[in-house]
């Protein structure tokens, strides 16, 4: 998994991503449909067509860092966007679910129980 510092926004942009874009190519995207810097520090996602690959994009001290998924088999899931929606905000637990192929649709927040004592 990645090793990112708490506290680390991470957004996913909505609309499918030409594969081929490289880190120039992703750095223009955020800057225009983001409307944020990847000096910022912040963690983008992009997913291509078929969703069966995910680019992430981050800034660390010294560099940018991509980092590059392929599925053998199975799509990416994304979570529900409105068509006016540019990106969509991820916590951890999103990005983990993501990454991991668990269904977002399907996954339910569990009521945490108070034992008192």
């Amino acid at each position: 998994m990645f090793g990112l510092p708490s506290g680390t926004k991470m957004y996913l942009y909505a609309a499918p991503v030409d594969g081929r874009k490289s880190f120039d190519g992703l750095c223009a995207l955020v800057e225009n449909a983001f409307k944020m810097q990847v000096l910022d520090g912040h963690l983008f996602l992009f997913v291509n067509r078929r969703r069966d690959r995910l680019k992430a994009l981050w800034w660390e001290a010294g560099g940018l860092i991509l980092w590059h998924k392929r599925l053998e088999r199975g799509t990416f899931e994304l979570p529900a966007t409105t068509d006016s929606t540019a990106h969509v905000t991820l916590d951890a637990v999103q990005l983990a679910m993501l990454i991991g192929g668990v269904p977002l649709s399907s996954a339910r927040v569990r009521r945490q129980r108070l034992d008192v004592a």
